[in-house]
């Protein structure tokens, strides 16, 4: 899932801190309803915020508004009346309203994901020639899905483009060069696009090109291959250099894919600073609003958003207790917090999403993921040390840069699913995103809750699955499958089973 996190030092531009207070009272005449400023204050540092305002307020009136609490507009959605915003003056969630306004470098939390088999995240992009010998034979997660009898009869189409939100992908790897369009790239992680190469490469990370390369690999006998070879994949970075996805990095991903005409986007990650955002918390709550209005505006754009639930192990429906968001940046000491079910992992929860769990080789929830009944929709190969293949590797084997490596986590169970989705899209090109959701859900193999969930071999459940064959908490509709999804009628079914609403 998220990347590993470190406390990471904010870069403030010297620009931004010589003229932040001036251009605020450069506002002298705010429009009618924006009370002008009382007076800015600039101690330091400028600090990044996300806005949420009333809908329908114009592109003006949002500049005025964040201006009269001292602050500088850096760009603004006007779909989602939500704005992205820089302010040297501490008070300016006060003086905006701190209904209004967040700003996760403010609160300068970090944490800790407590994710198995984290290496491929702690290891940073590398450049080079990568070894192309045919890897295919490793990969036993697309044996799970059916992939290569699916590309016998569809490999995806050209018309179809996943938005990969994660942390770059490498655009000079073999087995994506391809697939991944560079027109359609962008980097977020300043809450707004920016299109230049060198904002979506990968820095720090191989993640989003692990992820990316399980999605849309080629089939060309080299290297590995993707669940849909044919379509195409565009790198929206969201993850900074310290690993972390702010709220306004993903809200600029949801926005640049929607407003690009992607068909789905894959999230293998969760929103910082919380691994619960809550929505009626204080700071929480206009993260929550803003990523709920970005993820609504691209489903309504016919965008269909995947996500991984999420390496907790921990029922999303009752979890109790949130055991991993640090509440000290500088020691990174946890102290658990009680969270209900109005707390939610964003976006993987959220009305509009495709929500994945993970299972290893033998088709069993893995340890680490996080399920639910009504949370989880349906569920992919993550990987498994538990349950490893005869032979061959637990985790999943895709591309980074460089090379290819194996990686475990929900993370990686996300794109299978997009890249079945993808399949789905390439063969019913007129779907909406909520009909390509339905699709999924009827094309995927059932799988029933397990008789006995002892992974320890204790003697007691390690989690308990509730539900029935058809629709579970571990499992949800099922396991994807990419040959039902391209034969003709594979994905007729019966109608979705009711969870989470589309």
């Amino acid at each position: 899932m998220p990347l590993l996190r470190r406390v990471h030092a904010v870069a403030v531009s010297t620009a931004l801190l010589a003229t932040g207070c001036f251009a605020v009272s450069a506002h002298a005449a705010a429009p009618d309803g924006v009370p002008a400023s009382t007076g800015c204050i600039q101690p330091g540092p400028t600090l990044r915020y996300l806005v949420v305002l009333d809908q329908g307020t114009s592109a003006p009136l949002a500049d005025a508004t964040v201006a009269a609490a001292c602050g500088i507009t850096l760009g603004y959605y006007p779909q989602i009346a939500v704005a992205v915003a820089v302010s040297a003056d501490p008070g300016f969630a006060r003086k905006i309203g701190l209904h209004r306004a967040y700003s996760a470098q403010a609160d300068g939390l970090s944490r800790r994901t407590g994710a198995p088999a984290r290496k491929q995240d702690e290891t940073p992009a590398r450049s080079g020639t990568p070894d192309t010998r045919d890897r295919t034979a490793e990969q036993w997660d697309m044996d799970l899905i059916r992939a290569a009898e699916a590309h016998a009869i569809s490999k995806g189409s050209r018309d179809v483009v996943v938005g990969v939100l994660d942390s770059g992908i490498d655009p000079t790897h073999p087995d994506l060069v391809r697939a991944l369009d560079p027109t359609l790239s962008a980097g977020c992680t300043t809450g707004v696009a920016d299109p230049a190469r060198t904002a979506w490469s990968p820095t720090t990370s191989a993640h989003g090109t692990h992820v990316a390369g399980t999605i849309a690999a080629a089939d060309d006998g080299l290297g590995t291959t993707g669940v849909a070879p044919d379509v195409r994949i565009a790198s929206v970075k969201v993850v900074d250099d310290a690993g972390f996805i702010y709220p306004e990095y993903a809200v600029c991903g949801f926005m640049w894919a929607a407003e690009r005409g992607m068909t789905i986007t894959n999230n293998s990650y969760f929103i910082d600073p919380w691994v619960f955002t809550c929505q009626n918390k204080i700071g929480q709550a206009v993260v929550y609003e803003a990523v709920r209005r970005a993820v609504d505006y691209a489903s309504r754009r016919g965008v269909l958003t995947v996500a991984a639930a999420g390496n907790g192990g921990v029922d999303l429906t009752r979890p109790g207790r949130d055991t991993q968001s640090p509440t000290n940046a500088a020691t990174e000491d946890v102290k658990p917090r009680a969270v209900d079910n109005t707390c939610l992992v964003l976006p993987a929860q959220l009305r509009n999403v495709v929500a994945v769990s993970s299972v290893g080789a033998a088709k069993v929830k893995a340890g680490y993921s996080s399920y639910g009944l009504g949370a989880v929709d349906v569920t992919a190969p993550g990987g498994d040390r538990r349950q490893q293949p005869d032979g061959a590797q637990a985790c999943v084997l895709s591309t980074v840069p460089a090379g290819y490596d194996y990686s475990c986590g929900t993370s990686m169970a996300a794109p299978h699913v997009s890249g079945v989705a993808a399949l789905l899209a390439s063969t019913h090109p007129d779907a909406t995103a909520g009909e390509l959701s339905r699709m999924l859900n009827a094309q995927a193999e059932t799988l029933a809750c397990p008789a006995d969930y002892d992974l320890n071999g204790t003697g007691a459940q390690d989690a308990f699955c509730t539900g029935y064959s058809e629709y579970n908490g571990f499992y949800g509709h099922g396991l994807v499958d990419a040959k039902a999804a391209v034969q003709k009628g594979g994905a007729d079914g019966p109608p979705a089973v009711p969870g989470k609403q589309r």
